[in-house]
This record gives C-alpha cells, structure tokens and sequence, in this order.
C-alpha cells in the first residue's frame, strides 16, 4: 500500500510540476510545415471495422498531399480483402495484400515502401479523431529531439460493463503516460497511432515479432538507444475493447505475457543511470507492482480459505443462527491500523488521477460512479488471475494467442 501510494504521489508532483505545460488546446491547429506522413494499417480478418478505420484516416484534418495511408491485408479469412480494395482508387491510399506472417511482417512491408519521414501505425480496429495526426505531429515541431509520439486511446462507444470498466482503464492510462511522457518514460507505443521518424527504423531496423508486443519492444529498443518518445494527451483514437470478459482475459494475457518476454530481453535497461527514469522508476514500479498483486492475492487466498475453515468449524460445533451472521456496525471497532488510512489516501488519490485523465482525452465522456465501481471490482478480481497466467505460460515458454 506504501508503494502504491508513494506512485500516485510520484504522479501527483510531477503533474503540478508540469501543469502550466500540460494544455488542451480548442479547435484546429496549424503548423508551421506538415512534413509527409505514412500510416500504416495491418489488417487481419477485421472486415467489420476495417472500413471505419479507414475513413477515420481520409477525414485527418491534414494536408491531403502529404497523407499516404498503407492498408496491408495480413492472409486475412475473411472479407478484409474485399473491403481493402474497395479503397484501391483513392489517391491518398496504397493497399497491399500478403500471407498470414503476424502483425510485424505487415509493418515490414509497409516499411519497405515508405518514403515519407514520418511513419504511423494504426490498429484496424481504432477510428482516429481528425485532429490527432496534426496535433501529434506538433510535438515533433516543437522539439525536435522526440523520435516518437503516442497518441491518448479511448474505448470507443462502451456498451457493456467490460467495456465501461476499460475505459476507467484508459483513463488511468491517459494520465499515468502523459507524466510518464513529460518523464521520457514511456516503456510502449500502443497500435493507436503513434507516430515515428523515419530515422528510428533506418537506425534500428525493422518491428520484431517480440511476442505479439512489437509496440512494447520497439519502445524499449529506442530507450536502449537514447531515443526520446512523447505522448499527447490531445491526438484522440478511439478504440473497440474487448465486450466479453474471455476476450478482456486473453487481452491482457498477452500484453502481460509480450512485456515479461520483453523486459526479459531489455533486463539490461533496469536500474542503469544512462536511461533515466524508465530505467528507475518506470520498469521497476511495473515488476513491482506484478510482485505486489500476485502477494497479496496469494495472502487474500490463505486469509479467506481459513476464514471458511473457521466458519465451518464453529457451525459444526454450535449450530447455525442467523443473529450469530448478521453484521454489526460500530465506529469504536473502526480499523485505525495505518494500512486502512493509506487505502483510504490511495483510493482518494485513484480516484482524482480517473478525474485528471478524464479531462486530458475524453471530458465530453459520461461519467459514472457505477463505472469505477466496475473496475474496481472488476479488476480486482481477474487482474491476478492474468498475471498468474502471463507467469505460468512465461515459465513454460507459451506464446500468448490473439484471441
């Protein structure tokens, strides 16, 4: 619980730190160049969202001239391909089709093909905003050190309560990476359009597989070669999450399986002053963490499977009454122990970086009291659950499925 809240402390600070820089700017944005973009968009059976993917990027507010976009067909088993040709005439739009290789050969290709100095990827199930692309690319005019910028994803129109707790998710996400960002400590680039000098890949070479996480590897490798990575909290994608608690499940299995795999490989950045507060603060918090709730899920366990025992032997024993179960409330038997009071800070201070990262990305968003309640119950439950399958197939070398 220390740890826990020392963390949001952390963020805390560095927000009122960073506050006068942190804006959110109102209608269009103009630059002072617009400088060529390619996008490129792997696609693999996504025939029912491909479309609306595509369209999100012909309505960029951004000089049509200087937008390319790459629809890649990945050996899809649907009618992905039929709806990628549809788009074959349009000027602005490349399509290519390939055998099934996994998302990374995809990037390849349309890497292969690039020849503008900037390069972006697109999930083929995100919609991007028509102000994201400009206003990503000014950070990139503003300081012309930043090799990368991720974009802020929103769960695009949430219907059920999965996707309602995920988008309380994505707020804690929006505000942890945008300090992250003022940090260059960012340890991904998520598939929801960042976008990247051309000179990270002539430098760097090509996506890795890297264990279906090639956005997570590509992010430490550019740590690894002191390359600075930025976030902008205003460029807006919206994406679908995952409607069924399986496929929230398998989800998260993977990103946690690719970041294990991966941190194992970048081991080398952890604790080395050379690369800065990922190497201290952001990859040791996020094993810490994963120690942390695989503990005290294991601890709950133990606690609960002998409150049961001890249940069970006491009605053996005395018998069953109702006014023996009913709770009684009094404040003189209040918990004053000091991890009560730092539950009590944490939640309150939860509950302010939801707020905060509500009105970074998504202010216009319905805001429930039921929503956090989800996610908290939500996640609390299944998140150890996916940590000890991420470690279970880490340790017997399973590669984690797509869906």
């Amino acid at each position: 619980m220390f740890l826990s809240v020392y963390v949001q402390v952390f963020f805390l600070l560095t927000f009122l730190e960073n506050r006068k820089r942190i804006t959110i700017r109102q209608g269009k944005v103009r630059l002072a160049q617009y400088p060529a973009v390619t996008i490129l968009v792997p696609c693999w059976n996504e025939e029912k969202t491909i479309y609306k993917t595509a369209c999100s990027l012909l309505n960029l507010h951004y000089p049509k001239d200087k937008l390319h976009i790459f629809l890649i067909n990945d050996g899809s088993t649907d009618g992905t391909w039929n709806t990628i040709r549809r788009f074959r005439k349009h000027p602005n739009i490349k399509v290519f089709n390939k055998k099934n290789g996994g998302k990374y050969t995809a990037l390849n290709l349309g890497l292969e093909n690039l020849e503008t100095p900037f390069v972006g990827c697109l999930d083929a199930d995100s919609y991007a905003d028509p102000e994201a692309l400009v206003r990503i690319m000014s950070y990139f005019e503003k300081d012309s050190e930043i090799m990368a910028v991720a974009s802020a994803a929103v769960i695009y129109n949430p219907q059920t309560l999965i996707q309602s707790a995920q988008q309380i998710e994505y707020h804690i996400s929006a505000f942890t990476k945008k300090m992250l960002g003022t940090l260059n400590a960012l340890h991904v680039t998520p598939g929801t359009l960042p976008v990247y000098k051309r000179e990270v890949f002539d430098r760097l070479g090509g996506f890795k597989k890297a264990y279906n996480s090639e956005d997570g590897e590509i992010a430490l490798r550019m740590h690894a070669n002191k390359m600075k990575i930025d976030y902008c909290h205003e460029a807006v994608v919206h994406t679908l999450g995952p409607d069924t608690l399986r496929g929230l499940f398998r989800q998260r299995v993977r990103w946690m399986y690719g970041f294990l795999r991966n941190l194992m490989d970048y081991r080398f950045l952890l604790l080395k002053r050379q690369f800065g507060h990922l190497a201290f603060f952001t990859l040791p918090a996020a094993l810490i963490s994963i120690v942390t709730v695989v503990y005290v899920f294991g601890r709950m366990a133990v606690k609960i499977a002998n409150f049961i025992a001890q249940k069970i032997g006491y009605y053996q024993t005395v018998g069953f009454s109702l006014s023996d179960s009913a709770p009684r409330f009094d404040l003189f038997y209040m918990n004053t122990k000091i991890t009560f009071f730092l539950l009590v800070i944490f939640s309150s201070m939860l509950l302010m970086t939801i707020i905060f990262g509500r009105n970074l990305v998504d202010k216009k968003s319905k805001f429930y009291t039921r929503h956090i309640f989800t996610y908290v119950v939500l996640y609390g439950a299944l998140a150890p659950f996916w940590l000890l399958k991420s470690i279970y197939n880490l340790f017997r070398g399973r590669q984690a499925i797509w869906r």
